[in-house]
């Protein structure tokens, strides 16, 4: 653990961030049960494959956020710390089982699950969040399940496999403004993610998505976005600051100041988000808890 502590680190040698950015290392004795829970069971997390700057917080609280379907993600987003190729082996069927078992040992009321992007496969590998919803809700009375998903390529019966066990929140990140896809997130559709929350809200569930700004974009963007959103009657939008996670990922190119972070959480409620968390710490797992 002490290596991937000093992995996450490593931002600091890419850009000077700006003093709100500052963040404290993970300790504590909660850290140090979530860090062994994880560890005994196997399991990945976006928390620590992410480099999520919230990892000491959110562990430090006994929560975390359990990454599925392994850690090589098919796809090359240029922000993404992940790794990237081609999975070595199909679905580990016995991974739900220890994401539930993790669970009740850190005595979670509210789970998160993400994924790596499993495009090597017709399914996309949801079959496994199926199972993992199933399991939680046998396993964990009253459990709530906020489930992250990839886009599954627009193969909307891999979908509907997610929907037909659904968690009480079905997010999808955007990332970003569409005019930068092609830099940012060139394997994925603008389109095709707002078509896919759509069909998450026109069942029933929850909808959710995420971006991420610094990489360039304009606020008029940014609002365009949020008007998209709401046209696709997303619930609840989060807005975080984009952290160069190696000299080898996108750079940087502005450090957004926590008053536009105000600005837009403004904007996206007046519009008709239900909900937007913005802030420069924020990110989609962030207080996940608030958003069922």
């Amino acid at each position: 653990m002490i290596k991937e502590l000093n992995v996450v680190d490593r931002n600091e040698t890419t850009q000077r961030r700006p003093e709100w950015l500052r963040v404290k290392l993970p300790s504590g004795e909660k850290f140090k049960e979530v860090s062994e829970t994880v560890q005994e069971k196997s399991l990945n997390t976006v928390c620590s494959e992410a480099r999520c700057p919230n990892m000491g917080e959110c562990w430090g609280r006994g929560t975390a956020t359990f990454m599925i379907l392994g850690d090589v993600c098919t796809r090359s987003c240029s922000f993404c710390a992940v790794k990237t190729g081609r999975p070595m082996q199909g679905l580990d069927w016995d991974e739900p089982r220890r994401v539930t078992e993790a669970a009740e040992e850190m005595d979670l009321k509210h789970v998160v699950l993400t994924s790596v992007n499993r495009d090597e496969r017709d399914d996309g590998g949801a079959p496994i969040f199926a199972e993992t919803h199933r399991q939680l809700r046998e396993a964990i009375d009253g459990v709530t399940i906020e489930s992250l998903i990839p886009d599954f390529r627009g193969e909307w019966d891999a979908l509907q496999i997610v929907i037909d066990t659904p968690p009480d929140v079905l997010s999808h990140n955007l990332e970003t403004v569409p005019d930068l896809y092609r830099t940012i997130r060139p394997q994925a559709k603008y389109e095709r993610s707002l078509e896919l929350l759509q069909r998450v809200k026109d069942q029933g569930i929850k909808s959710k998505t995420g971006i991420m700004v610094g990489f360039g974009e304009k606020r008029e963007q940014v609002i365009e976005l949020m008007q998209d959103c709401v046209d696709h009657d997303v619930d609840v939008l989060t807005i975080g600051q984009y952290m160069q996670p190696t000299k080898m990922h996108q750079p940087v190119e502005e450090w957004v100041h926590p008053d536009q972070f105000a600005e837009y959480k403004e904007i996206g409620e007046e519009l008709g988000l239900k909900h937007v968390e913005s802030g420069p710490l924020v990110r989609s797992s962030y207080h996940a808890e608030e958003h069922v």
